[in-house]
């Protein structure tokens, strides 16, 4: 049973890349990073000096209409 709960937990802290984000959320580029920079979007997350990601979990919010953190 722990082993269920735990593998939603690692599908729920899941870090997306840019076009994973805009697959599950259907937006051009710019207007996501726009949306992102206004703080209509969650934030990214450093992943790297030249790479970013969303967390699956707060991707999944947004779409289902959850406040942006």
């Amino acid at each position: 049973m722990s082993d269920i709960k735990e593998s939603k937990n690692v599908e729920a802290d899941r870090i997306l890349r840019l076009p994973e984000v805009l697959k599950l959320y259907p937006l051009g580029r710019s207007s996501w990073l726009n949306g992102v920079r206004e703080g209509k979007f969650p934030a990214s997350i450093k992943l790297s000096k030249r790479c970013v990601g969303w967390r699956y979990s707060e991707i999944v919010k947004l779409i289902e209409g959850g406040p942006a953190q």
